[in-house]
């Protein structure tokens, strides 16, 4: 578990995707012990991202610091809900390891795993999947077991 100290770096407030969602780690805090407090019960985190637009690189790598900095702030915001505020958080999920249509715009365009897909909005491409550098990042943050945050 990543240590108090680890937890005081104050994420970024909130930012917009390439969409104008507000990205708000901040808000996920406030939800933790909004919940917590109403309903003084365990809470497990399911499916936290964002969609971005990742780039297949031609050598077949997909760099995507803005998704490590979204899990970064949320997975922080997390611990700081735990550590300082004391709220029972009993486990946490990214919204899924492979790129997949999103359901709020039906484009493959709007990317959220780890994992990217080789195909586009209509259906085109070789389907062949490439891990993107946030699968390393995430990877070694579980292997730490936070260490690494």
């Amino acid at each position: 578990m990543p240590t108090t100290a680890s937890c005081r770096a104050t994420p970024r407030k909130s930012w917009p995707t390439s969409w104008g969602w507000q990205i708000d780690p901040i808000g996920l805090r406030y939800t933790l012990n909004h919940l917590y407090d109403r309903y003084n019960k365990p809470l497990f985190i399911l499916e936290n991202s964002s969609g971005f637009m990742d780039t297949l690189e031609p050598d077949g790598t997909i760099h995507d610091p803005y998704r490590v900095d979204f899990l970064r702030a949320h997975i922080q915001a997390m611990m700081a809900a735990v550590i300082q505020d004391g709220v029972d958080v009993i486990g946490y999920t990214m919204w899924g390891p492979i790129d997949i249509i999103s359901s709020s715009t039906s484009e493959m365009t709007k990317r959220y795993g780890f994992i990217y897909v080789d195909q586009d909005d209509y259906g085109n491409g070789s389907k062949k999947r490439y891990i993107k550098d946030s699968y390393y990042w995430y990877r070694d943050l579980i292997a730490s077991n936070g260490a690494n945050l």
